[in-house]
């Protein structure tokens, strides 16, 4: 029998994130279910519970170094492996012209939607890379340039700044971002 896929995904108590989760459990993944409220954790974990996959739920906050690294830890105990991560825990900010945005709202969403992304993406990969076979963990840095990942994610969300929508417009933001080996699929 094949070794079960094991996906952790953050954000997992509500929306895109329990949904995705629960498509992985219906696929026979083992889910580490993330979030801040574990309630919401066990009620998603519950719904999967007739799914042929497990879950694993951990009250965890992406942008808290230290809870980030727990969270791996548990899921590196539970399961010794790691195929998938889906990025998606987020929070968002005031609906306020930019220069009316508090500082400490700014650096609370990027704690969250970008540093603990970075942080999780950094957790994931340490595990992955020790497994057989060895994944694609390949970054967004050039090719030409291996070691510029922190260059390039940064100039990445420099640019999408002076793209942000006008006060009170219409619009949807999206934070769906996954890391997965090359096993995974398969």
């Amino acid at each position: 029998m094949a070794e079960r896929k094991v996906a952790l995904v953050t954000g997992a108590g509500t929306g895109v994130g329990r949904a995705v989760t629960l498509a992985l459990m219906r696929e026979g993944y083992a889910v580490v279910l993330a979030g801040r409220r574990k309630e919401l954790l066990d009620a998603v974990a519950k719904e999967g519970a007739q799914t042929p996959g497990e879950a694993l739920t951990v009250a965890a906050d992406v942008a808290d170094p230290a809870s980030i690294k727990a969270l791996f830890a548990k899921a590196k105990d539970k399961y010794g492996r790691l195929d998938v991560l889906f990025n998606n825990a987020g929070i968002g900010a005031p609906a306020v012209p930019i220069e009316d945005l508090p500082l400490d709202k700014w650096q609370a969403v990027v704690a969250t939607n970008f540093t603990g992304v970075f942080l999780c993406t950094q957790e994931a990969i340490k595990i992955m890379k020790a497994q057989r076979p060895r994944p694609n963990t390949r970054s967004p840095g050039s090719p030409s340039r291996p070691h510029s990942t922190a260059a390039a994610m940064t100039s990445a969300a420099a640019r999408s700044t002076s793209a942000m929508p006008q006060p009170r417009s219409p619009s949807v933001w999206c934070r769906v971002k996954a890391c997965c080996s090359r096993t995974a699929a398969k």
